[in-house]
């Protein structure tokens, strides 16, 4: 299937076949290998945590503030 022939399917379906595919890695039971660009972020973000340059907000903080 082609990128093309995938933003032709309606939005819902689209969301179908994503979850689709994300059950079938679980099922598998394969890891799927993180980048090392992304260990990378992920180090930079502790490091902001641990200086006290970023800060932790729960989902009901996020949603409160989007509806404001």
């Amino acid at each position: 299937m082609t990128t093309m022939e995938i933003e032709k399917m309606p939005l819902p379906e689209r969301l179908a076949v994503m979850e689709s595919l994300w059950a079938s890695f679980r099922q598998t039971g394969q890891e799927i290998p993180s980048p090392a660009w992304h260990r990378e972020v992920l180090a930079g973000r502790g490091r902001k945590l641990r200086s006290g340059k970023a800060a932790l907000y729960t989902l009901a903080d996020v949603r409160k503030k989007l509806a404001r």
